[in-house]
């Protein structure tokens, strides 16, 4: 048995950059790359980027980044995590992130180019170090601004005390320790999925390679969860200003949600987060977005969008040039509309609860429904296939999920086509009680929008897996939250079913993991209509969504400057 794999080594450093080794408390040195704006050395504000990703390679473009900001006037200073490319260490998912972000911000506060105001910036694993940086507590860390992230990132799925739920497993979660965080490489690379056990290639892959990932053994086969953040949560340290950006269809964003509630219950950090939320997904794909991957230049032409956001923000809260009044306390686009609708809140004033409740004959109405059931067959030898080849850049493909609506084992409710153009706007639940045949199962719903041509888009979804599942449990289920234009004639359509496969590990119908079954057994799935514990959607439906701004405010004053203060 062979694995195919790729192996991506540390690109060249760039031109621009200057390298160096930065030592951390342990004796490790990080390779470190230090953009200058052109024709300065003279001390001023610095963004920091800490990644896993390779700070010279293409596929997080930092080279590109740095150029633009350092266009603006800031210092920017990527570096590569503990043990990735040209640093030292051992990659380690997650746990030494605090502590070399501190000492990471310590080096560049001190440096000569620098005037001590540091922020850090980045998408996904690079948003993640920032809030890990937070949690340190430097006093030089005076912005973040995290996209597509989360400080669960990655987590691996554990159920509550006394809790007979949990979070479905992503496959991802035990591909990630061996792609991205095997060594100092990246490898791509994807198992078999038509053999089972699943877990054998990812066993064969590290004796093919002749290295075993750390990660990935505290993780599998018996979970060995180290704290990420040693000295206490971010939320527990002194507040900084936060752009917390998060992706209307970002496979992540249930853990980018979960930081914004937690902040709603902190005073300090709640007054100091502002939300912007996009129509794309983790890859930054935008909803109606009608190409391939991007080229180089295409790369280039996003840059705009994808990070004056960030630099407004850095402006006036590391610059101090503006006043926060200035930056919307959230701003959201409304998919399938042009710019961003402002709001002091989230979700926007004026949005008004909508329950549907899903009816035996397969209908999907504001009207209560009379008793009854529905049933669906889970047969882990013909799993309900994920609709996206790449579940991180879903809007590259934007699949037309109709097919899926014809399967056995997939139960729809749809609803009457809408008079009128309308606004959904917050968060997204569906309330179910269930049972099974087997002793676990997963429930997955999907909320579709239907055009008149049949074809299927989702547009949120969500999935819990339930323990003791003989047992009837009501559960309400989280679809994320959605700012999203339902056309004219245009109707919603609830799916629930118990597999999307590869993207979540399937339930094998006995008690043994998804990744180790080869044995498994079909399963019967039964769920409540009508009454008091029927099955039913809550969403938030917005009369007036105001008008439409552009993503940043024109304007009146530059912020190229390159001296102190800058």
């Amino acid at each position: 048995m062979s694995i195919d794999y790729e192996r991506i080594d540390a690109a060249p450093i760039p031109p621009a950059a200057r390298s160096f080794r930065v030592r951390m408390r342990d004796g490790v040195h990080l390779a470190t790359d230090v953009y200058l704006p052109e024709g300065t050395d003279a001390p001023g504000p610095t963004i920091l980027i800490r990644l896993p990703y390779d700070k010279a390679g293409d596929y997080a473009f930092i080279p590109l980044v740095a150029e633009y900001m350092t266009g603006r006037g800031y210092r920017v200073v990527a570096q590569d995590v503990r043990g990735k490319f040209r640093s030292e260490g051992q990659a380690l998912l997650f746990v030494n992130e605090a502590d070399d972000g501190y000492d990471t911000i310590e080096w560049v506060s001190r440096q000569s180019w620098s005037d001590g105001a540091v922020a850090m910036w980045g998408d996904s694993y690079y948003g993640y170090t920032q809030w890990a940086a937070a949690a340190s507590a430097h006093p030089a860390l005076k912005a973040i601004a995290p996209r597509v992230t989360g400080t669960r990132l990655g987590e691996f799925p554990t159920a509550e005390p006394g809790s007979r739920r949990r979070d479905v497993e992503m496959a991802i979660i035990l591909l990630y320790p061996l792609t991205h965080f095997h060594s100092q490489e990246t490898y791509l690379w994807e198992p078999d999925w038509s053999e089972r056990p699943y877990v054998r290639d990812l066993e064969e892959f590290q004796r093919e390679v002749g290295t075993r990932s750390a990660s990935f053994d505290l993780w599998y086969p018996h979970p060995v969860i180290l704290p990420r953040f040693r000295d206490g949560s971010p939320f527990d340290a002194p507040a900084v200003p936060v752009l917390n950006t998060i992706g209307s269809w970002d496979n992540c964003a249930p853990w980018s949600w979960h930081d914004h509630e937690t902040i709603a219950r902190r005073p300090a950090w709640r007054q100091n987060e502002f939300l912007l939320l996009e129509s794309i997904d983790h890859e930054n794909y935008p909803f109606g977005y009608r190409g391939g991957e991007r080229t180089l230049e295409e790369t280039r032409e996003m840059l705009p969008a994808y990070l004056d956001p960030a630099l407004e923000f850095f402006d006036v809260f590391v610059r101090g040039a503006g006043a926060p009044e200035s930056i919307p306390r959230v701003r959201w686009n409304l998919a399938g509309t042009e710019g961003y609708r402002h709001s002091a809140v989230w979700p926007p004033a004026g949005a008004a609860p909508r329950t549907l409740w899903a009816h035996g004959d397969g209908a999907l109405a504001t009207e209560a429904a009379e008793p009854s059931e529905a049933r669906w067959r889970h047969d882990p030898d013909d799993l309900v296939p994920s609709s996206a080849p790449d579940p991180f850049s879903f809007l590259l493909s934007s699949p037309d999920e109709r097919a899926l609506a014809e399967r056995p084992d997939v139960v729809g409710f749809v609803g009457d086509a809408t008079a009128t153009d309308t606004d959904l706007a917050g968060p997204v639940s569906v309330t179910a009680t269930v049972v099974s045949t087997g002793p676990r199962t997963d429930l997955f719903a999907r909320l579709y929008d239907v055009a008149p041509d049949g074809t299927l888009f989702r547009i949120a979804r969500g999935q819990t897996t339930i323990e003791r599942a003989e047992e009837p449990l009501t559960v309400a289920l989280d679809l994320g939250h959605v700012g999203y234009r339902l056309r004219a004639g245009h109707r919603l359509r609830l799916h629930l079913q118990s597999s999307d496969f590869p993207e979540f590990v399937p339930q094998p119908g006995t008690h043994e993991s998804g990744w180790t079954a080869v044995e498994v057994r079909p399963t019967e799935q039964t769920v409540l209509l009508g009454g008091p514990h029927g099955l039913r959607v809550d969403l938030l439906v917005l009369d007036d969504p105001g008008p439409a701004h552009p993503l940043i405010a024109e304007r009146t004053t530059t912020t190229k400057e390159t001296g102190h203060g800058a």
